[in-house]
């Protein structure tokens, strides 16, 4: 798969393709060459899923109650998830 493709992957897909290449290497019936060309994929695969792991969390926005019946929406963040949790 050319880089190309790869970065045409949705998450879904490459998550998908990730698998079915655990399966095959779990397997163990795929020879030495192939495996390790389907493990450099998976490397790779890993990573595009990564990044599109981070773009989807920076899209993640949440409303914030800011006073009687107002709502402003903020970035997600994990320290003000934290704080919203202690209050």
């Amino acid at each position: 798969m050319s880089v190309t493709e790869e970065k045409k992957l949705s998450f879904e897909e490459a998550l998908t393709r990730l698998e079915e290449i655990v399966r095959l290497l779990e397997k163990g019936e795929v020879p030495l060459d192939d495996s390790l060309t389907l493990f450099e994929e998976g490397v790779k695969l890993v990573k595009l899923c990564g990044t599109r792991l981070d773009e989807a969390e920076q899209k993640i926005t949440m409303l914030v109650k800011k006073g009687e019946g107002e709502y402003e929406s903020e970035p997600f963040t994990e320290n003000r998830t934290k704080r919203t949790a202690d209050q």
